[in-house]
């Protein structure tokens, strides 16, 4: 195993739940009540394949443009006075993976201004040799798209590849683009189905540092 490969909302960063409060004010704003539980229908998908689901729920009450907007307004009110909430054990297992010689990457669905943004704020941009996000890939998680174009740009197999993840979505995109598949749960926990599939089921990310210190 060579590289590591890894999500970022709700895995690397505590941003799922503050998404949740966001379309929790931008649903209200819209006139169609809280919003929030659209996080749960939608984790790890990317915009395209989430407007999807939001017209399905709300038809012609829904507006992606009103959604972004006042989504976008809570959001930046937010980060105002707020850093990016860095999920545990984070920086440890990046620095264990450094020292030990892992290659790493992001695969996240989110668009890349977001994904280069928190990256850059928490000073880890530069950890990552490839770095694949929602608005690159034709296809969605839970297609394997996202993580064979990571392998892709890494120059290695899936197969040789770890991949960490905290939603279904991101776990099926991962086990069908053949990678060695971890799970860390976030706002959502495994069924039976998914738990069947893992290769690792871990509480954070000092959990994870610790099984690549005994299972490299």
């Amino acid at each position: 195993m060579k590289a590591v490969i890894f999500d970022m909302d709700g895995l690397m960063f505590d941003t799922e739940s503050i998404c949740f409060k966001s379309f929790d004010y931008a649903g209200e704003k819209m006139g169609v009540g809280k919003a929030g539980f659209m996080t749960l229908k939608t984790l790890g998908m990317n915009i395209k394949k989430s407007q999807e689901l939001w017209y399905k729920e709300f038809g012609d009450k829904y507006s992606e443009t009103k959604l972004r907007f006042y989504a976008k307004e809570f959001l930046d009110e937010f980060y105002t006075t707020n850093s990016v909430p860095v999920k545990p054990g984070l920086y440890n297992l990046i620095d264990y993976l450094e020292r030990n010689g892992f290659i790493m990457a992001v695969a996240s669905s989110s668009p890349t201004e977001v994904v280069h943004k928190h990256l850059k704020d928490t000073k880890l941009f530069d950890k990552f040799a490839s770095i694949v996000c929602g608005d690159t890939i034709k296809e969605s998680k839970p297609n394997p798209e996202i993580y064979l174009k990571a392998c892709k740009q890494l120059n290695l197999e899936p197969s040789e590849c770890y991949a960490i993840e905290d939603s279904k979505n991101g776990i099926l995109s991962a086990k069908a683009a053949g990678c060695k598949t971890l799970m860390v749960p976030d706002l959502w926990e495994p069924d039976e189905e998914t738990l069947q599939i893992l290769d690792g089921k871990f509480s954070d990310l000092n959990d994870v540092k610790e099984y690549f210190s005994k299972y490299p």
